[in-house]
Formats: structure tokens, sequence, C-alpha cells
């Protein structure tokens, strides 16, 4: 098995596959790193579930709303911004995760 592997990277194709899953695992650990600088510290984390905005770096579309879902009731969208209402303070993170989230803030009162 081991000399297999070894056999494998010594060929262009494995070195391609080697790079690929290198950049996958990257990216992704990159996703994780940036979610929290993505959260506003006006995030109230003491509470167990905050109504925030969710900015991205264009409108919305059905797919976004979709997968916002999954974090909370969505009440409505404002330009490039979705409101999130119920969301749960430990899957803030989450939520931030996707790369075409650029912020998430407090929801202001009444909004």
């Amino acid at each position: 098995m081991k000399n297999m592997l070894l056999s494998a990277l010594r060929t262009t194709r494995g070195k391609v596959v080697l790079a690929v899953l290198i950049a996958i695992a990257a990216f992704q650990l990159w996703l994780t790193i940036a979610a929290p600088g993505k959260i506003s510290p006006d995030v109230d984390r003491e509470a167990r579930r905050v109504d925030v905005m969710v900015t991205l770096g264009f409108p919305p579309e059905r797919f976004h709303i979709q997968k916002f879902q999954d974090f909370g009731r969505v009440s409505g969208t404002r330009e490039n911004s979705v409101q999130v209402r119920g969301v749960n303070v430990a899957r803030l993170n989450a939520l931030a995760r996707p790369y075409w989230v650029r912020s998430i803030e407090p929801l202001e009162t009444g909004g």
C-alpha cells in the first residue's frame, strides 16, 4: 500500500491530485479561520438566540435564502442583506463561514 502511494505521487496525475486535495483543505481552513472576523462585536454573544443582518457582496438569490433558513427564520431582504431571526449564538460561526457572507451585524430593533 505504501509503495503504491509513493509510486502514485511520482506521476504527474498523482501530483495534481495531491495539489488539488491540499488546495481544498487550505480553502476549508481559510473559511473556518475567517468566519469569526465577519461577526460584529456588537452581536450579543450572551443571548441564546439573536436576530442578525447578514450582508453578502451581491443581492441574495433563492439559494442563499434557503441556506440561511437552516440557521433561523428569514424575515426579509434589503439590497445585499438578509434578515435572519432566532439564530442560535453557537451557530454564528457556521452562518459566517460561507465565502459569500461578508458580515453579520445585529438586526436593528424594529428592523
